[in-house]
């Protein structure tokens, strides 16, 4: 490094100090991040190899090729306009916890009390959701290379795996922040190389792939819904919409560019490109790498396309289309992104869970707001964990939409929990982007911002969240509709009970207590000391 270069390197890192002693906080945490390193661990928690792949199965039986090639383009530029109206507000507020600290400073105690609950929770969730994908992958990826392996299938060993992947992410996510820092654009280059060498493998290796008709015009229906119609009002108004899950879930987690802001050197700057340039280029890549499996689906026997594979995942595709030896491939590349993944879930949750209790809103805050001597919030990992396993027990509840001779296990638990991510975290979203819009003018905007441009942006992303917040909370097999002749509780999508309960436990708490005591963000610094 030259003497410029560390000339400006310091200049940066002061004018930081000084914009967080602004904002109320001491620099504890070590801003070692770089502009790329904070786009790096955004991108690596959408994760086109987890996503893409681990929620394929209810695109698929909730719309087919038509849920892939429409919806995510579509969906993808809403949430790229979310993505806009966040970036701006991470740089006028650049501090860890950065939703609730926006929501509290633009509406106050009550409102950031909310925000901040609904974020971690879906932190926690989409944690819990991305390992247990990656631990299914893992199991995927043995069960095609070993025949003993795949001789049963288990959700007690896809748990314990479950449970490891956690274990993993937690012990690297202690060792040190910096090491993140590396994982992270480690990980980056994984999931642009591997991506690119899955979407070379399923141009070049399978023997047919189907035509440009099927990909855009091919309806399924395998919710049970409509007696399985595909062309009823209620296939295109809700049956689809169940469907928006892929791409909101796999495009979410890019909040981690705004907590992880007092960690990155000129956060107000680069930490808002982190959170747009992330999702553009993962909407993008993510795009070309579903077409890509959608061509590759191969016909039956009756030279037909065989679309009852899908509904089960990826992986009947990748097997039936590339034969084994590809298809293990594919799937290593795919459960090393997840883990990748699963590392910097943990590493934003942590973020939040140590910014939220830094300001007292969680019970035992003082112990998970402290650092270990590596500057980390180790006890805040540890606890994002264990509660991460146990929002998940219920994946090892079976259940079986198909029959004893040809089960299809349907991961009912596992879309739940991802539901539960989608709806915490855009939740959280949008109560700081709706009082951004009520701010109008007197908002004090940073370095980038979008303008007079907010005036639409700001109504248009708080709607899409709000209407397919109403869509992944319908339950997604027809079996989990009470009043359904054929309903039991084991098919049901409990992430609506989930929602009500978070909301009901935040609401009787702030009335009978926190109001009491909860003032928002507490400053440990004053704007005039020295940084």
């Amino acid at each position: 490094m030259t003497a410029i270069d560390e000339h400006n390197e310091n200049t940066n890192l002061d004018a930081d100090a000084k914009r967080l002693a602004e904002l109320g906080y001491k620099q504890d945490l070590a801003r070692s991040w770089s502009g790329f390193s904070n786009f790096a661990i955004s991108f690596s928690i959408i994760s086109i190899l987890a996503g893409c792949f681990t929620n394929f199965g209810v695109a698929w039986y909730a719309g087919g090729p038509i849920s892939i090639s429409w919806s995510w383009p579509i969906v993808s530029v809403f949430i790229l306009l979310i993505g806009f109206t966040m970036s701006e507000l991470v740089s006028a507020y650049p501090t860890s916890g950065g939703i609730y600290w926006w929501a509290s400073k633009l509406g106050g105690a009550r409102a950031g009390f909310y925000t901040g609950w609904l974020n971690l929770v879906g932190l926690i969730a989409v944690t819990a959701g991305v390992a247990y994908g990656c631990a299914t992958f893992i199991d995927l990826t043995l069960n095609t290379f070993s025949d003993s392996w795949a001789s049963h299938y288990s959700l007690a060993r896809v748990f314990y795996i479950f449970v490891g992947v956690l274990l993993v992410a937690a012990v690297l996510n202690i060792f040190s922040g910096h090491l993140m820092a590396i994982m992270n654009n480690i990980s980056v280059w994984w999931h642009v190389a591997g991506a690119a060498a899955i979407v070379l493998i399923l141009i070049v290796v399978p023997d047919h792939h189907q035509s440009l008709n099927y990909v855009f015009t091919e309806r399924v229906n395998g919710t049970g819904y409509s007696s399985g119609s595909t062309s009823s009002l209620f296939f295109f108004l809700a049956v689809i919409p169940m469907g928006f899950l892929l791409t909101q879930y796999t495009i979410t987690g890019f909040d981690a560019s705004a907590h992880l802001s007092e960690e990155t050197q000129a956060a107000s700057n680069a930490a808002a490109k982190g959170i747009w340039q992330s999702i553009f280029y993962s909407a993008v890549g993510g795009y070309i790498l579903l077409l890509c499996v959608v061509f590759a689906v191969p016909n039956g026997t009756d030279g037909k396309p065989n679309n009852v594979l899908g509904s089960s995942g990826v992986q009947p595709i990748f097997n039936a289309a590339l034969g084994s030896n590809w298809a293990s491939l594919v799937l290593f590349i795919s459960a090393a992104g997840q883990l990748f993944c699963a590392v910097s879930c943990m590493t934003s949750a942590s973020r939040m869970l140590y910014a939220f209790s830094r300001d007292r809103a969680v019970p035992g805050s003082s112990h998970w707001s402290r650092l270990s001597a590596n500057k980390v919030p180790a006890r805040a990992v540890m606890l994002v964990g264990v509660v991460a396993a146990l929002l998940t027990l219920p994946a090892l509840i079976e259940v079986n939409q198909g029959t004893a001779d040809e089960p299809l296990i349907v991961p009912v638990a596992f879309y739940a929990v991802t539901s539960i991510a989608v709806l915490g975290l855009y939740l959280s979203f949008a109560i700081p982007i709706w009082l951004r819009w009520r701010h109008g003018d007197k908002f004090e905007v940073g370095a980038w911002n979008n303008g007079a441009k907010y005036k639409w942006m700001n109504p248009v992303a708080v709607i899409e969240i709000v209407v397919v917040s109403l869509y992944l909370m319908l339950p997604n097999l027809s079996s989990g509709n009470p009043f359904s002749d054929s309903f039991s509780w084991k098919f049901v999508n409990y992430s609506p009970i989930v929602l009500v309960a978070v909301l009901l436990g935040i609401t009787i708490w702030w009335e009978v207590s926190a109001k009491n005591w909860f003032k928002g963000p507490i400053r440990n610094v004053d704007a005039t000391e020295s940084v």
